[in-house]
């Protein structure tokens, strides 16, 4: 089955998530196929999850932290500004801390702490997440196209659903337990459960954010996963690998695209050994690589003759990948 048949037969499928190792062509397939998707008169969002994203580079506009950005009729593109979302955290604990205890300015102590909170090697990827969850909740496209991360940051994303929502799981569930204690004394500390309800609340509104998310990515019907894949051997392995992983979160795998395939035209003309030598390799692992996914590969794509920027060279790798349209 071609990509415009996966397409064509699930069209419930409106969450399309390309990964793979990093410097595959996750960017520029998702590029491609939001064009696609926007020239059949989709409304389609691409966005990147990644904090090195190159959106900005492949559509050669400056969209970075703009939130959704129109590039043509029907497709929008966007880049998550994590330093922004993580300032926002940090002022918003600010304010809280101000209003609480009715201060004008935040002792240094604290100020540190704030800072060093922001620094931590997990806020990046939970101020992307919470970014994604507010895209998607929103449901204002008819497709959602996703540039993951690696593959290694992607599995930690995968994975930051099931742990947000058992961390707030046992948090309201321990509120909700000392709700029952709390009305024993609801006459002298009215105030306080009113206080302590409306933060019940809003871990309950959090929970149920992220668990439209979370569903998002395991759900058959509405989610595509497609992995990039090259003809050698390490890539091969590393895409074994993460497949097993990626199935045991059950993310939809709906199949594989092998990139930067040589053209065989060449092979009949005067090259250097070095291409040669290429050419044999390529014709190894592809070999390979059609036992190892037998019958789930969607796509090859050629080698392209310059970078995939801007439109122009966008809509030639579409048509590569899903015909004429």
């Amino acid at each position: 089955m071609s990509l415009e048949k996966i397409f064509e037969q699930y069209p419930n499928r409106r969450y399309i998530m390309f990964g793979g190792k990093g410097g595959l062509g996750k960017t520029t397939f998702s590029a491609a196929t939001s064009y696609y998707l926007a020239k059949k008169g989709h409304k389609v969002l691409v966005f990147s999850v990644d904090p090195q994203a190159s959106l900005t580079d492949i559509f050669q506009r400056d969209i970075f932290g703009k939130g959704p950005t129109e590039i043509m009729p029907n497709l929008y593109a966007q880049e998550i500004d994590a330093d922004r979302r993580v300032k926002a955290y940090q002022d918003e604990i600010r304010q809280k801390i101000r209003d609480m205890y009715g201060m004008e300015e935040i002792p240094e102590e604290i100020e540190s702490y704030i800072q060093a909170a922001a620094a931590e090697p997990a806020m990046e990827e939970s101020a992307i997440f919470d970014e994604v969850v507010d895209i998607v909740v929103k449901a204002e496209y008819d497709y959602y196209i996703y540039d993951l991360v690696p593959l290694g940051h992607a599995l930690y994303y995968l994975s930051m659903a099931s742990v947000y929502d058992a961390w707030i799981g046992k948090i309201t569930g321990l509120r909700e337990q000392m709700r029952e204690y709390d009305q024993v004394a609801a006459v002298m500390r009215r105030q306080k459960e009113l206080d302590e309800d409306a933060i019940l609340n809003e871990l309950l509104y959090i929970k149920d954010r992220i668990n439209k998310s979370s569903s998002i990515l395991t759900d058959k019907e509405k989610t595509a996963f497609f992995f990039v894949l090259t003809a050698e051997e390490m890539i091969i392995k590393d895409t074994q690998k993460a497949a097993q992983l990626f199935a045991k979160f059950d993310v939809p795998l709906s199949g594989y695209i092998i990139n930067r395939v040589l053209p065989a035209e060449l092979k009949d003309k005067n090259i250097p050994d070095y291409l040669k030598h290429r050419f044999e390799m390529q014709d190894h692992y592809l070999e390979v690589i059609d036992k190892q996914f037998a019958g789930e590969i969607l796509a090859s794509v050629p080698e392209m003759e310059r970078d995939v920027t801007g439109l122009p060279m966008i809509e030639k790798l579409a048509k590569t990948m899903f015909g004429d349209f």
